[in-house]
């Protein structure tokens, strides 16, 4: 591997320049989902990045949907199974993107990170930004060798659910959902709308601009201070499933913060009956 620091996202110049360099070819991840619709294998095959492999989020970076919630993390052993199917190594950088705006491929950022892959980086922007460069897509599914990771847990901190209760009181919990399922007003897939008393609502779709792009740091930085996000209080993130709470993470990394994800999320914190739910359904 080369001693390059990779940064948490890539410009569509900057994979450009990487892909044409004498340097090792990375990985390439597509993750293109939606939460409606699930695993968007067909967009892939209608055009990807040269190289590209397609991962599906809901089975490939996930465990099945559980009292963990609807997108539990994946065990170390499984996940090794499934980024080592996909190419994945520990001597290759992986560069991960989906359509436009990182939700998805966020995921497969935090969790290479989170379970010790040391060179990943996001196409900011996504296939649209690459497409809107001028770059060229293919439809060809390329033929991989089996990689060689092999997954550590550890690489990013998480908390359990009770973690997530203390942090809300005693530090800043983020809750990454649009803000009109963390006030309760809506819920269109969880069984119970609300949010866990305490949190902060930052909807992941405010961290990028109308491209899809990610803030630059010091505009991002500004709404986190604003929901009381310093260096000396612990930070964490929540959504419906740990997916665009990674979003969140990556977000807040990029505005100079380190914050914990909560992988379980609302779908999991709903499970037990005994954890409190918080509405605000008026317009204060």
């Amino acid at each position: 591997m080369s001693t390059r620091i990779w940064a948490p996202v890539i410009s569509t110049e900057g994979l450009a320049e990487l892909l044409a360099s004498s340097g090792p070819t990375p990985t390439i991840l597509d993750v293109r989902w939606q939460l409606s619709t699930g695993a968007d294998r067909r967009s892939y095959l209608n055009g990807h990045i040269a190289g590209a492999v397609f991962v599906d989020l809901d089975t490939q970076l996930a465990d099945p949907p559980s009292e963990r919630g609807r997108h539990p993390l994946p065990s170390a052993e499984r996940f090794t199974a499934e980024m080592r199917a996909v190419g994945v190594s520990e001597s290759r950088p992986v560069l991960v993107y989906d359509d436009v705006a990182s939700m998805a491929a966020a995921r497969a950022w935090w969790l290479l990170r989170y379970f010790g892959h040391p060179a990943v980086t996001v196409l900011d922007g996504g296939l649209a930004a690459w497409a809107a460069a001028g770059h060229p897509v293919q439809t060809e599914v390329p033929t991989l060798g089996t990689g060689d990771f092999v997954a550590r847990p550890g690489g990013m901190h998480v908390v359990t659910a009770d973690e997530a209760g203390q942090i809300a009181a005693g530090g800043v919990l983020i809750d990454a959902r649009a803000e009109e399922r963390f006030r309760g007003l809506v819920e269109p897939v969880d069984p119970v709308a609300g949010h866990i008393p305490g949190a902060r609502n930052r909807p992941t779709s405010e961290n990028v601009d109308a491209n899809g792009a990610f803030l630059v740091r010091s505009v991002l930085r500004v709404p986190f201070e604003r929901l009381g996000v310093r260096d000396d209080v612990p930070v964490a993130a929540y959504c419906g499933s740990g997916v665009t709470a990674a979003h969140e993470v990556l977000a807040l990394e990029l505005a100079g913060y380190h914050a914990a994800l909560y992988p379980g999320s609302w779908s999991e914190w709903i499970t037990d009956p005994d954890r409190p739910v918080a509405r605000k359904t008026n317009a204060t």
